[in-house]
């Protein structure tokens, strides 16, 4: 028996694991198969993983009765007298750098020279969504928000509600506001929306609470309207938060926000969570803990 578990990684990766296992859940495979067939498996996942990440659990002949590999940064399998272990290794928070094929790197070296010609500033978006669920091979984008932040310009904030055609969940209607009627209302479609986040994110950095999370409904909604994922830098404010502040009772964004003393009164909604991630991600730039 072999299981291998995948997180962010391209979806062309994922249809390629179902020609040998079965996804019991979403990046979950399992299947049995020869120890060499599995060896060029794990050869070909570390070669088409991209920026996500990927763990192989086998069955094998030591006292465990299984060993394992992984690609995670922050952790490393070694060897404790025949038997596996997986030990935690303390290493910074690193940023995660779509668009790694030629293509993206020629665009993205492009795209710098031309910033270099122009005098281009920085800028950096905030993002949050939200969604009918969390699974982002079924569920759907309800509402995109948005704040970008500019040296010299200020602050511009980007808020789209997004048609579904998906029933929205009671809890997701309490949670966020957003019901059936609302959306249907206010919305628009999902390329629309999509095709106006593009023009307003440009080649900004992207910061965000858990942004992983919403990255991958974005990436996906571009595969289902039939346009080109976005190639931008990506920070995770969630794995600075959990590098540097070890003592917190948790790291729920609320208790997070609350801890640097950062108000939302409208928290689960997409365009005041992203203005919350953004005075997040100042706070931590002042702490020295995040360079932009």
């Amino acid at each position: 028996m072999i299981v291998i578990a995948l997180s962010r990684v391209p979806a062309s990766l994922r249809g390629d694991l179902t020609k040998w296992c079965q996804e019991i859940q979403t990046g979950i495979y399992v299947g049995r198969f020869s120890a060499r067939i599995r060896d060029l498996l794990w050869e070909r996942i570390q070669k088409n993983i991209g920026n996500g990440e990927a763990t192989i659990v086998y069955t094998t002949n030591n006292e465990l009765g299984y060993a394992f590999r992984s690609t995670r940064e922050d952790r490393e399998v070694v060897n404790y007298d025949g038997i596996p272990l997986l030990m935690h290794l303390e290493k910074p928070p690193s940023d995660i750098k779509h668009g790694f094929s030629d293509a993206a790197k020629f665009h993205h070296a492009k795209q710098a020279r031309k910033g270099k010609e122009t005098g281009m500033t920085r800028a950096v978006v905030a993002l949050d969504i939200e969604t009918t669920g969390l699974n982002s091979a079924t569920d759907e984008i309800i509402s995109i928000g948005a704040v970008k932040s500019t040296k010299g310009r200020g602050l511009e904030r980007f808020y789209r509600i997004v048609r579904t055609s998906k029933q929205i969940p009671p809890k997701i209607v309490k949670l966020t506001g957003l019901n059936q009627r609302k959306v249907n209302q206010e919305g628009i479609s999902l390329e629309a929306a999509l095709t106006d986040f593009k023009d307003f994110i440009g080649h900004a950095t992207v910061v965000g609470y858990n942004v992983v999370f919403d990255w991958e409904f974005i990436e996906r909604g571009y595969d289902k309207i039939g346009q080109d994922r976005l190639g931008n830098r990506i920070i995770d404010l969630l794995k600075v938060v959990r590098q540097k502040e070890v003592f917190l009772d948790n790291f729920r964004f609320e208790t997070v926000l609350k801890y640097y003393q950062i108000e939302n009164h409208d928290q689960h909604n997409s365009l005041a969570d992203a203005e919350a991630s953004i005075k997040l991600m100042t706070k931590l730039i002042e702490k020295g803990f995040l360079k932009i």
